[in-house]
């Protein structure tokens, strides 16, 4: 790999300890979607066709995409039909062509169990000692059936950032268009045949269902990490991994918070519900997800804090919200919040196979949530007359479909199979 001196990514896009940029330094709109299987994947490309025909999507100051996981495979599909538009073909695309580009390519992906076949290719004999095979298997069909772009080839603009988690150093490592790498490790330029589908896959590579990507790095072509130099760094650096990008920051909030002026985040992780007791073996993972809880709550909860004191500008929408939560910003009442915390928020995070009805509620409820919340929160965003929402599955949204026929309809979404659903 070359080892040119590599421009170090500017503050916008550095995650790391720099300190924030002050309100009146800050510029550009940043769009944070986060993990969380294909639930993530299609709740975040209802939120998307908002932020599109709104215009926002099409803005000369929309800066960036951040992603992990779920929110990733969202982001290839948007990335991807950006790539193949003329370049006369600026602007908010249409609903038609949104639908042909990004819509349906997604929707169709989803539709797939791409989880059971790579990690069944794992316990072949011969693979049983390759920690490497799901994730790689998992890469190969991301570029045979969601994208075959290189980074490269990515779009200028908006910038994006597919975010996985360094195992070395325990922090966030991007891969991008004309860098990839962390503050710790430092940064190289951008390989020319590196896929995107390799980026996506480790920013899925959720443990311990999938190993972590193995990335075999010249400790000589990463520049300007805080990780001292010596014999310590380059074994690292020689036998490198990747794995969820949610292991470390499940929003995506790093790149982008200390200098964009506004911040959007699309939030499809899962909510911490109350259980009782049941013995040793649920208390084992029970720990571990309180210690993330704890992590993500802190990140919400900075978030939150910042918008109200007014350090920066933006919104954020969550699964397990409901459009009337935000009053005077509503235009179509959605789903309930009762439906919302009870039974979509609980679909499950994976990457089987979704059903129509799961994917067209979670697109329906991204929308929705997105069209609240810009109209609640950030108003200058959006131009005057604001388009009327068009719900993208109206014969899944009350009063068409009460919502108990949703409620039948989604009653086994949140059990996983093993061998996976189609």
């Amino acid at each position: 790999m070359a080892s040119s001196r590599v421009r170090l990514p500017d503050v916008a896009m550095r995650p790391g300890p720099d300190q924030p940029l002050p309100k009146s330094r800050r510029h550009g709109i940043g769009l944070c979607l986060s993990g969380g299987g294909f639930r993530a994947s299609l709740f975040h490309l209802g939120a998307l066709r908002r932020l599109n025909e709104t215009g926002i999507l099409a803005r000369t100051d929309f800066k960036t995409i951040t992603s992990v996981s779920g929110g990733s495979i969202t982001a290839a599909a948007l990335a991807t039909a950006l790539a193949k538009r003329k370049a006369d073909e600026t602007g908010t695309i249409s609903r038609e062509a949104w639908d042909r580009e990004v819509r349906d390519p997604l929707r169709a992906f989803t539709t797939k169990d791409v989880r059971t076949g790579p990690f069944l290719k794992r316990l072949r004999p011969w693979n049983l000692w390759k920690t490497e095979t799901t994730v790689n298997a998992l890469a190969e069909r991301y570029e045979k059936e969601l994208t075959p772009l290189r980074l490269k080839q990515l779009p200028e603009r908006p910038a994006f950032l597919f975010l996985a988690t360094d195992l070395s150093w325990g922090v966030s490592w991007a891969f991008t268009r004309d860098w990839m790498g962390d503050y710790q490790a430092g940064y190289m330029p951008t390989p020319e045949d590196f896929p995107v589908a390799r980026a996506i896959a480790a920013s899925a590579c959720f443990p311990p269902l999938f190993g972590p990507m193995r990335l075999r790095l010249n400790p000589e072509d990463l520049k300007q990490g805080s990780a001292p130099k010596g014999k310590h760094r380059d074994a690292c650096l020689s036998d490198f991994r990747l794995t969820d990008g949610g292991d470390y920051d499940n929003m995506g909030l790093e790149p982008v918070w200390k200098s964009h002026a506004v911040v959007l985040v699309s939030d499809a992780g899962g909510l911490f519900t109350n259980e009782s007791d049941r013995g040793l073996f649920w208390r084992i993972p029970r720990y571990q997800a309180i210690q993330e809880r704890q992590a993500r709550a802190l990140r919400k909860r900075w978030l939150i804090a910042s918008f109200s004191q007014g350090t920066l500008d933006g919104t954020y929408w969550g699964v397990g919200s409901s459009p009337s939560q935000y009053e005077d910003g509503v235009a179509f009442p959605g789903y309930s919040k009762e439906l919302a915390r009870e039974t979509i928020a609980e679909i499950r995070t994976d990457l089987d196979a979704f059903s129509d009805a799961e994917a067209a509620v979670l697109e329906n409820h991204g929308y929705l949530l997105a069209d609240a919340a810009l109209r609640r929160h950030v108003p200058a965003l959006l131009p005057n007359p604001v388009p009327p929402p068009t719900v993208p599955n109206p014969d899944w949204l009350p009063p068409t479909r009460s919502e108990d026929a949703i409620r039948a309809a989604l009653k086994d979404s949140g059990k996983r199979k093993t061998w996976g659903r189609g």
